[in-house]
């Protein structure tokens, strides 16, 4: 895991006050960290520079430069930061050429242009020119946060589309927002004069998961039984193969049985079992994909609440009034995409907001639940999904366009109720289920559009 911040103005503070560092030097290890960034076979380059720290890091960078490569800084708004007007005299004396527009025939853009300090809404001269560089066929590069990405991680109506993002320091909050996962591209870290270790503070905004966070249940005793990899029961309702996808993908995922309950006669795959009530044996229970009005409030309380299992909570429940009681129960896992959250947060009188609303503050609104839910694990899809467990919050930031088809999220619920069953704790089970499931499409390797959930169902046994 991969500690994220909200700021790190106090952790540059901190290498000012504890490690002796000056802001000069900071600036010259920000640079360096852009001058690693640049393709090897780095040409003709453009660096957009702003008046301000930010824009100051892209001059240093020109001067590092110089005269290796053809480079070029635009500064449109002048300098006016006292590190800018130093850097630009820096320039200068070696030879920095400087612009007055943007041209073409550039291998490579840098913006440098505002950073993490945007907190205002962009004028028409900036989005001009952002929208001007964001034309040209280069490879672009972002310093600490695309241009147009504000603090919060909103895009204030257009914003700078980098192939790469060297954040300076320390992983930004901001860096995560699914709006802004368009723009970042890949995100690196550049080192500011001390270790990680020594620059950063404990975190209380999250984490960052990374792919040796996935803990897959191998088996390595040798003499066992199904029964000791668990038995999970999933509910099938109106749509009956938004379960059995559930179920396939639990059972592939190492549940030793998979039962679907059902209360109408349903042709399953035969290595399913099928069953009109809970098996005695049951070890978790998966609830709420497809199960449509298929069942009255009698029913679903004997399933949701006359237990102790550990339960995963998806899709039609989000709507019931009886999560209202749900949530009193410990050892749940709930996986509502957006608009299943939004009825949540209406229910739970937390909010009463629309999709774009909920969409542009994520962050806010899962932190505002967790509050109220401490003992639940919520996992919010999207292009990032969020994990969180009462103030612990965590990115998994491999999301792709090849799961946006139906089904995707049934099979992340399978697999996340596999390990519930098999004796993971809910918040390990969300952890690894997500990551699983995200790495199953990543080394999906046909056309971007032809991803199935047997596809991902196949994949989770190749990880």
């Amino acid at each position: 895991m991969i500690k994220v911040f909200k700021e790190v103005a106090s952790l540059d503070k901190k290498c000012y006050e504890h490690y002796h560092l000056s802001e000069d030097l900071l600036m010259e290890h920000a640079a360096m960290g852009l001058k690693n960034a640049l393709p090897t076979e780095s040409k003709k380059i453009l660096i957009i520079a702003g008046n301000g720290n930010n824009g100051a890091d892209g001059i240093a960078l020109a001067r590092m430069i110089e005269p290796c490569h053809d480079s070029e800084v635009y500064l449109p708004f002048g300098a006016k930061s006292e590190m800018a007007i130093l850097q630009v005299k820096r320039a200068k004396s070696v030879g920095v050429r400087f612009v007055e527009s943007i041209g073409e025939g550039y291998d490579i853009i840098v913006d440098c242009l505002f950073g993490s300090g945007l907190n205002r809404a962009l004028d028409e001269e900036s989005k001009k020119i952002i929208h001007t560089a964001n034309a040209l066929q280069a490879f672009k590069l972002s310093c600490d946060i695309p241009s147009g990405i504000d603090i919060s991680g909103s895009v204030f109506s257009v914003a700078f589309e980098a192939d790469k993002t060297v954040t300076m320091g320390a992983r930004k909050e901001a860096l995560y927002s699914d709006e802004a996962k368009d723009f970042v591209g890949e995100i690196v870290c550049a080192k500011l004069g001390v270790e990680t270790a020594y620059y950063e503070d404990e975190s209380h905004t999250g984490f960052v998961l990374q792919k040796s966070d996935m803990k897959l249940p191998h088996r390595i005793k040798k003499n066992t039984h199904k029964g000791h990899f668990g038995h999970l029961c999933v509910i099938a309702g109106k749509k009956q193969g938004a379960a059995v996808m559930a179920a396939n993908a639990a059972l592939a995922f190492g549940a030793g049985l998979v039962t679907v309950v059902e209360n109408e006669p349903y042709v399953i795959p035969p290595e399913l079992m099928s069953s009109s009530s809970r098996p005695s044996s049951c070890t978790a229970v998966c609830i709420g994909m497809g199960l449509g009005n298929n069942y009255d409030d009698e029913y679903l309380s004997h399933f949701l609440l006359h237990h102790d299992k550990p339960m995963l909570i998806d899709a039609d429940l989000f709507y019931e009034p009886i999560m209202i009681e749900v949530l009193k129960k410990k050892n749940i896992v709930l996986t509502p995409h957006p608009k299943e959250f939004t009825a949540l947060l209406k229910q739970t009188g937390i909010a009463d907001i629309s999709t774009d609303v909920l969409q542009k503050n994520r962050f806010f609104y899962i932190r505002e639940f967790c509050k109220k839910y401490p003992h639940v694990v919520l996992l919010l899809k999207g292009a990032n999904t969020l994990i969180m467990l009462g103030d612990q919050l965590y990115i998994q930031p491999y999301g792709t366009n090849l799961l946006s088809k139906g089904g995707s999220g049934d099979v992340l619920g399978g697999l996340i109720a596999s390990l519930l069953a098999q004796g993971y704790t809910p918040c390990d089970a969300a952890l690894t289920g997500s990551l699983a499931h995200a790495f199953s499409a990543q080394n999906f390797t046909k056309n971007s559009y032809a991803l199935t959930p047997h596809d991902l169902i196949d994949g989770v046994k190749c990880l």
